[in-house]
C-alpha cells in the first residue's frame, strides 16, 4: 500500500503544472542579465511566480504555450522566470502586483510595463507587439516619488484621524473583512481591530469577530490549515493554496482572539491550523516548509480535490509541497505557534516551535546575528528573514522566560540595524537586484518599515536601549512621510505609531523558574489577552532583567506584577488577582501627547 501511495504521489507530481515543458526557454535572474540584454538589444520580461499559484499554472499552460507568444518572445525578449518565495528582493519590489506578476524592462533596466495577475494569450501578444513598436514606459509604471523622512517619529492628530477613517471605510459591513472582492483576514487590519477591542471599542470588537467567524470557512475541515483567500465577494469560493504566511498569521490571531473572548471556536480554529503545520508542513529535522499547491495537477484542481475526504485525497496523491526551508517562513510559524502555546498550554506546540528555531540557528544563521533566506541565496541577505526570526525569538522569550531567546532577539536587532539607510528607512536587501535602471538601488518596502518600527520598539521595551528606540523612530519617520503620499489603507502604520507612543501591557513573574507556583503564574500571564505585551520572568538567581526599569521585591514566594507608566501594582498570587490587576493597570496607560 505504501508503494502504491508513493507511486501515485510521484505521478501526480510529474503531471503538475510546475513541470510543463512546452513554453519559452526561461533564464534565471542574474548579475549579467542586463549586460546580455544590452548586447543583444532585447527586452527583459520577468515572470514572477509562485509554485503554489493556480493562475501561474494556468498562464504557463495557456499564455506561454501560445505559438505567437513564444515567437514574439524568441524574437526580441529575454524571458526570465523567478520563484517569488525564493527571491524576497524581487517579490518585495513587485509584491503589489500579485502573482503572477509580469514586469517588462528595457535593455537598460528601465521599467516599461507592470501587469498584475493572469494575462490571456491575446492580451500578451498585443503587449509584446506594442512594446516592440514603442518601448516608452506605460501608465502601469507611474512616476516614482521620493520619500523624505518626516521630522517627527509620530503621526500628527490629523494624519491619524485621516488614516483611521480610510481603514474604517475599507471594512465590508455585510460580510466582514477589509476589502470587497477577495475575502481573507488582512493581518494589520485585524491586529488594529483587536487592539481597539481590548481598549473597549465595541465596533472594533464586532468587526473583528464578524471577520474571524466568517474566515473559519477558509480552514480545511479535513487536514486543517487555511486556504489563501476566497473570491467573488464570498467566503465560500476558496482558492486552495496553503501558504505559510497565512497559516502563521491566522494561528496567531485566532489564538489571540481566544485569549480575548474565550470563544471555543477560535481555539478550535487555531488548533486546526496547528495540526496542519505539525502533520504536513514540518520537515524531518523540524524546520517548516513554505507552501502547498492549490491543485493536484492540470486535470484535478483544488475545487475537486479539496472537496474529498482524507482517504480519497491520499488515493489520488498529494498536491505539491514546496519543501524549501526559509528562515523567514520559519520565523512566522514559530511566532504563530508561540501564540497558540500561550493560550492552549500545548507543550507539543512549544516543542515544535523551539525545535524549528534551533534548526534555523544551526542552518541559516550568519556570523553577525542575522539569517540567510535559504540554503543558497541569489541576493541578500534580506531584511525580512532576520526580522521574522527576531520577532520569533521575542515571542519565545515571552512564552518561556528563557533569556537565551531574548539574547538571540537582540543579536537579530543589531543585524537589522545594518539595513538602515541614513536617507530614510531600511532597505529590503543588502544587495541590489541589478546594476542598472530601477534595480540598481535596493527597494524599501512599506511593510518592512512597519515591522522594523514595531520590532525595534519592542526590543527597546525589553532592553531600555535608546539605540533600538532610535531605529524604531527612523523607520517611523519614513512611514509618516510615505503615508502622506500613498492613497491607500495603511493599518500597519497606525499600529506602529500607537506602539511607539504607549507602553505595552507589562507583566513580570517574580519567582524561581523551577517553582510550580511561579510556573502557574507565568502560564496565567501568557494566556491573558494583550496583543501588545511585554512579559518577563524574573528569577533572581539569574540576576537582574536586561531592562531593570522596575525594582521588584523578593517576597519569599512567587508573585506577579503588572506595571504601566512606571507605576506597578501590588503583587498578585493567583489567577483572579492577576486578571483584576492587569485590568486596573491597563487604565493607567498614559494618553498620547
Amino acid at each position: 500500500m505504501k508503494l502504491v501511495r508513493i507511486l501515485a504521489f510521484t505521478l501526480a507530481t510529474l503531471a503538475s503544472p510546475s513541470f510543463a515543458a512546452d513554453g519559452p526557454k526561461w533564464s534565471e535572474w542574474s548579475e549579467d542579465l542586463f549586460a546580455r540584454a544590452q548586447a543583444e538589444q532585447r527586452f527583459v520580461i520577468l515572470d514572477l511566480e509562485a509554485v503554489w499559484c493556480h493562475w501561474c499554472h494556468v498562464m504557463e499552460q495557456t499564455t506561454y504555450a501560445d505559438p505567437e507568444v513564444k515567437e514574439l518572445l524568441a524574437s526580441k525578449y529575454l524571458p526570465v522566470r523567478v520563484d517569488q518565495d525564493a527571491n524576497p528582493d524581487l517579490s518585495s519590489r513587485y509584491g503589489d502586483w500579485g502573482w503572477p506578476a509580469t514586469i517588462v524592462f528595457g535593455p537598460d533596466g528601465t521599467e516599461i510595463a507592470k501587469i498584475r495577475g493572469y494575462i490571456e494569450p491575446e492580451r500578451m501578444q498585443a503587449l509584446l507587439k506594442a512594446i516592440i513598436d514603442d518601448p516608452t514606459p506605460g501608465p502601469s509604471v507611474g512616476e516614482a516619488f521620493e520619500v523624505k523622512p518626516a521630522a517627527s517619529a509620530f503621526l500628527d492628530k490629523e494624519r491619524r484621524a485621516a488614516m483611521t477613517k480610510t481603514v474604517d471605510e475599507t471594512y465590508e459591513e455585510a460580510l466582514g473583512g477589509w476589502g470587497e472582492n477577495q475575502k481573507y483576514i488582512d493581518a494589520d487590519s485585524m491586529d488594529l481591530a483587536i487592539t481597539r477591542a481590548e481598549a473597549g471599542d465595541a465596533t472594533a470588537a464586532k468587526r473583528a469577530r464578524q471577520t474571524l467567524d466568517a474566515a473559519i470557512a477558509l480552514i480545511d475541515p479535513v487536514w486543517g490549515g487555511v486556504y489563501q483567500y476566497s473570491e467573488g465577494g464570498s467566503w465560500t469560493k476558496a482558492h486552495f493554496e496553503k501558504i505559510m504566511s497565512f497559516q502563521a498569521q491566522y494561528l496567531r490571531q485566532y489564538s489571540q482572539a481566544y485569549a480575548l473572548w474565550k470563544d471555543p471556536k477560535y481555539l478550535a480554529a487555531a488548533r486546526d491550523i496547528e495540526r496542519y503545520l505539525a502533520e504536513f508542513m514540518t520537515g524531518p529535522d523540524g524546520a517548516f516548509y513554505v507552501s502547498q499547491d492549490a491543485d493536484l495537477n492540470h486535470d484535478i484542481d483544488g475545487h475537486k480535490y479539496y472537496a474529498l475526504g482524507d482517504a480519497e485525497r491520499r488515493k489520488l496523491g498529494m498536491p505539491r509541497i514546496d519543501k524549501n526551508l526559509y528562515a523567514r517562513e520559519n520565523g512566522w510559524a514559530i511566532s504563530g505557534l508561540a501564540a497558540f502555546y500561550n493560550v492552549a498550554s500545548d507543550a507539543k506546540a512549544l516543542e515544535i516551535a523551539e525545535r524549528a528555531a534551533k534548526w534555523v540557528i544551526a542552518n541559516r544563521a550568519l556570523p553577525e546575528g542575522g539569517f540567510r533566506h535559504g540554503e543558497k541565496d541569489r541576493g541578500g541577505p534580506f531584511l525580512g528573514d532576520t526580522l521574522a526570526m527576531g520577532q520569533a525569538f521575542l515571542d519565545l522569550y515571552a512564552a518561556t522566560g528563557n533569556r537565551d531567546w531574548l539574547a538571540s532577539a537582540a543579536r537579530a536587532g543589531d543585524f537589522v540595524a545594518t539595513f538602515r539607510d541614513e536617507a530614510g528607512g531600511f532597505v529590503t536587501s543588502k544587495t541590489a537586484e541589478g546594476k542598472t535602471g530601477v534595480l540598481a538601488k535596493p527597494a524599501k518596502l512599506i511593510d518592512d518599515q512597519v515591522q522594523v518600527a514595531r520590532f525595534m520598539n519592542l526590543l527597546n521595551r525589553y532592553f531600555g536601549s535608546e539605540g533600538y528606540r532610535e531605529h524604531a523612530a527612523h523607520a517611523m519617520r519614513y512611514l509618516a512621510s510615505a503615508s502622506a503620499s500613498m492613497m491607500r489603507s495603511m493599518p500597519g502604520v497606525l499600529l506602529a505609531d500607537e506602539e511607539l507612543a504607549v507602553e505595552p501591557t507589562h507583566m513580570t513573574i517574580v519567582g524561581h523558574k523551577d517553582d510550580a507556583r511561579a510556573k502557574s503564574l507565568h502560564a496565567l500571564a501568557r494566556a491573558l489577552p494583550a496583543r501588545y505585551k511585554r512579559l518577563e520572568w524574573l528569577d533572581l538567581r539569574e540576576g537582574k532583567l536586561p531592562n531593570p526599569d522596575v525594582e521588584y521585591p523578593d517576597l519569599g514566594e512567587p508573585a506577579a506584577f503588572a506595571c504601566s507608566n512606571r507605576i506597578c501594582s501590588f503583587p498578585s498570587f493567583n489567577a483572579e488577582e492577576l486578571k483584576a490587576t492587569v485590568a486596573q493597570m491597563a487604565k493607567l496607560k498614559p494618553a498620547r501627547g
